[in-house]
Order: structure tokens, then sequence, then C-alpha cells
């Protein structure tokens, strides 16, 4: 599996957004699909606004991953698929 981003893509992406990147890849490989911005920063160190506002650009930019806003309750759930 190649593990995304290679070097020489997307300069403008932070630690951070490969941090959630690495877990979600890692959790839907281990057959996760539905996420939370609480526990994606639980499991990386961020707080859960941190990653919740970069969510929706990291779904935009990537295609390993695919990342869809799908519920809303108390708070969005996130649908991930390997890309």
């Amino acid at each position: 599996m190649v593990r995304w981003p290679l070097p020489w893509m997307m300069t403008d992406v932070t630690e951070e957004d490969r941090a959630i990147i690495r877990y979600l890849q890692d959790a839907v490989a281990d057959g996760g699909r539905y996420f939370r911005a609480k526990t994606i920063a639980e499991a990386i160190g961020l707080s859960s606004k941190q990653v919740g506002a970069r969510l929706p650009r990291l779904a935009e930019k990537t295609d390993d991953v695919e990342i869809e806003k799908w519920g809303r309750a108390r708070s969005t759930t996130w649908r991930v698929t390997l890309g």
C-alpha cells in the first residue's frame, strides 16, 4: 500500500494533515468506516476543532482516502473509504 502523501505531492500539507491521513488510512484498513473528529483528535493528539477544520479541505486534496461528510447529529460524522 502506498502511503499518502508521497514526498513530491502537496507541499502545503502540514504534519497535522499527514497525521490525520495516516490515521484514517490505518483505521479504514482495519475495518473502520465512520469517524468523528473527536475520535481522530484523541488518537493523534490534536483538538477535535483542529481535526474538524481540516477534514473538509483534506477531502478535496487527497485521492488515496475518500472523506465524505456523512451525518450530523451532535457532531459531524465522516465516512471514509480508501480511494
